[in-house]
């Protein structure tokens, strides 16, 4: 069986900032800005959550990598088998930069420059022009992760396909929230 699992380690370099919005788990908790980051267990050291890229590869109400690139009646068996036949390790992936993981130090008038981040503000509009006021948090560039992918064999989705979403989808639909806005990548490692 295991020459029907294909593993490949991949690296994803930002080439935009990268947003998070953690949900609280509820509509009605509020999170401060700073819990809006996923942490290791230290509560400092920023990660991205594989399913987060999971998110990426699978999502069909939201943007994701099969969604923007693929046709209508194309992405969701692309986007059901990525979710079938794929899996991403380690769970939390460590978010780096230049070699080290970002460490967030707490913010001072709404930046952390010791670990690059900021705080976004801006508000979006609701229908009927109902504001909606949102905060959160940017780690600016440069970041990067690396995790072990794995695809296993199936009639649906291929490697060059599964390649195509990362590489293609990394310009197109990017990491985090707000995505294609924030959060763009390049893949600089896939072997």
């Amino acid at each position: 069986m295991a020459q029907d699992i294909l593993t490949r380690q991949v690296t994803l370099t930002g080439i935009s900032p990268i947003m998070f919005d953690k949900y609280s788990g509820d509509n009605g908790t509020s999170l401060e800005v700073d819990q809006k980051m996923y942490f290791a267990k230290d509560g400092k050291s920023l990660v991205v959550p594989a399913i987060n890229i999971g998110s990426f590869l699978t999502a069909t109400n939201t943007p994701s990598a099969p969604k923007v690139l693929l046709p209508s009646k194309a992405y969701k068996a692309v986007a059901q088998a990525a979710l079938s036949y794929t899996s991403i390790s380690p769970f939390e992936i460590p978010l780096m930069r230049d070699g080290e993981q970002i460490v967030f130090n707490g913010f001072t008038n709404d930046e952390d420059k010791l670990g690059g981040i900021s705080v976004h503000r801006c508000v979006a509009r609701l229908p009927k022009g109902i504001p909606n006021p949102k905060i959160r948090p940017v780690v600016d560039l440069p970041w990067d992760i690396s995790f072990t992918l794995s695809l296993y064999k199936n009639d649906t989705l291929a490697e060059p396909m599964l390649r195509r979403l990362f590489e293609q989808g990394g310009i197109a639909c990017g990491l985090g929230t707000y995505r294609g806005v924030f959060g763009k990548f390049e893949v600089t490692q896939w072997e």
